[in-house]
């Protein structure tokens, strides 16, 4: 039989199935059960599209001194939830110390005994940003609009692994010691004082040189101009064999940068349906009427 033409969703239910076959759950569970956290280990788990992969290369930045020889960020910082999908030890020793690693995990779930560094972003602009991401890569571009993704978004609210049910839970471990809360909004209104927050919390001495050469490493002119390391090039590799997706995939995690995108790109209708999700979750948990009162309240805390 002729193998079959590499491609991608070109529907929501085929993308579903697609990416079942890279995010198979009983595999993600042995990655998890497999990770032996040290206490001076760093744990970067923001939301999907909310800050992470800018917050891995500010921490490997600090922790190394600038090392940029790597082709992908999550191999110097590696995924726990992929590791077996992606083939790498999670519990080896890496470049320096401390121990650094990537999850989407919220609270509950993520492995304890690290230490947990947590950006949240506001929902309309991290549920657009994830179209994107996964538009070009795993979705056909122009086969699934923007309002088809926003409702799926949306429909996961009460799955436990959805925007909302993860913001609650980190938020409800704000004053832990181990845990820094952090917006990303405010990560790129104030670039330094995100870097001297981190190289705090992870026990990093910092000098101005090390300040300004993080500042210059993780700025988006910089990681846009080597978006190469930062576009989940082991995940990439791996579904192009698991998913039979097309080689070379636009799977770039650096696009625009920057907030509001989401407001001007959504329309009224999927705002309002957003805000609701809101309104029925994480105000009642929180206390909060909408994103840019909590914001509001991370920035207080952070100041």
């Amino acid at each position: 039989m002729d193998q079959v033409a590499p491609r991608r969703a070109r529907s929501l239910p085929e993308f579903g199935a697609t990416a079942g076959k890279m995010f198979v759950p009983d595999e993600i569970g042995a990655s998890i059960a497999n990770y032996r956290p040290r206490p001076s280990d760093v744990v970067i788990t923001p939301y999907g599209k909310c800050g992470t992969t800018w917050l891995q290369q500010i921490f490997h930045t600090l922790r190394t001194r600038g090392d940029f020889d790597f082709d992908d960020i999550s191999r110097v910082v590696p995924w726990i939830e992929t590791a077996a999908a992606t083939g790498l030890d999670i519990n080896a020793e890496q470049r320096a110390e401390p121990r650094g690693f990537k999850s989407h995990l919220d609270y509950g779930r993520v492995p304890k005994g690290a230490r947990y560094i947590v950006s949240l972003r506001h929902p309309y602009d991290a549920c657009v940003s994830f179209f994107h991401f996964m538009t070009g890569w795993f979705i056909e571009p122009g086969a699934v609009s923007l309002e088809e993704f926003a409702h799926m978004y949306v429909a996961r609210a009460g799955l436990e692994t959805d925007y909302w049910h993860h913001l609650v839970s980190w938020w409800s471990e704000r004053d832990n010691p181990d845990v820094l809360v952090l917006a990303y909004e405010q990560m790129n209104a104030d670039p330094e004082g995100t870097i001297r927050k981190v190289a705090a919390f992870s026990g990093i001495p910092l000098d101005d040189q090390l300040l300004a050469l993080t500042l210059e490493r993780s700025s988006f002119d910089t990681m846009m101009k080597n978006k190469d390391k930062f576009d989940d090039l082991l995940m990439r590799t791996a579904s192009e064999t698991r998913c039979n997706l097309p080689p070379g995939s636009d799977s770039a995690k650096v696009r625009k940068g920057g907030s509001g995108q989401g407001k001007a790109e959504l329309t009224p209708a999927l705002l309002a349906l957003l805000d609701e999700q809101w309104a029925k979750i994480v105000a009642p948990a929180t206390g909060f009427a909408d994103y840019g009162a909590l914001q509001a309240e991370i920035a207080r805390r952070n100041a």
